[in-house]
């Protein structure tokens, strides 16, 4: 039984693999925003346990989980936890700026650190659920593609620092995923959200679950996961 920590297990792509990873009899613990989130979570997965941390501020991380009990053993860290809010760079106002890269970018370099001894430990498993933003950067999705940019730097290096204590990094670049997230997207392009047109959160767990399967001789490192046709 593996034991993996997971951002973003309250909706979209982290309920589908927090869902599959509790199927398959692991153990899971869920990062929540709050503490009425956290009870949320354990509410929906009554055999996950749950820590507080504000990915909104990364600078707290480090109390936060200094004062409840982060598991001892660490096979994975998820990164799937993430926010989005579009607009031209000449309108977009530095808290747009500072509350994307904390929640995209620099929590998830935060907690990695934090949980870095664990993961060595265990020659464990970050995965980094970025987005097709992170590849390319389009009109009004400057801020976001920016720490998603950010987010696969991180990944690389991390990647290079860790690899001869064992520690797997892979990063996952979905495009559009029928997500609440995606619902969101949509209103703020002004168009009809069709969850049918996109791909299903089950497919990229399932790209997932699979780099984190994959027997040790070998680490994926990357996967772009696209809309069929």
């Amino acid at each position: 039984m593996a034991t993996h920590l997971i951002t973003g297990a309250g909706s979209g792509i982290g309920a589908v693999v927090a869902q599959r990873l509790v199927d398959r009899g692991d153990e899971l613990w869920l990062l929540a925003r709050n503490a009425k989130r956290a009870a949320e979570l354990r509410e929906r997965f009554p055999t996950a346990q749950t820590l507080v941390g504000d990915l909104g501020d990364p600078a707290k991380l480090s109390w936060a989980l200094g004062h409840q009990s982060p598991p001892v053993e660490l096979d994975s860290l998820l990164h799937i936890a993430g926010m989005v809010e579009l607009g031209p760079i000449g309108d977009t106002p530095v808290k747009v700026w500072n509350e994307t890269l904390a929640i995209n970018l620099v929590a998830p370099a935060e907690l990695t650190r934090l949980l870095l001894p664990q993961l060595r430990m265990s020659r464990g498993h970050v995965v980094f659920v970025n987005s097709g933003a992170g590849l390319t950067a389009h009109a009004e999705w400057g801020s976001y593609a920016a720490s998603k940019f950010g987010l696969r730097a991180l990944a690389d290096s991390l990647r290079a620092e860790e690899h001869a204590a064992g520690v797997r990094v892979t990063t996952v670049y979905p495009g559009r995923t029928a997500t609440p997230m995606q619902q969101k997207v949509h209103q703020q392009e002004g168009k009809a959200y069709e969850a049918e047109r996109w791909i299903a959160p089950e497919s990229v767990a399932t790209a997932v679950l699979t780099a984190l399967d994959l027997p040790r001789d070998a680490e994926i490192t990357d996967i772009t996961v696209r809309p069929g046709g």
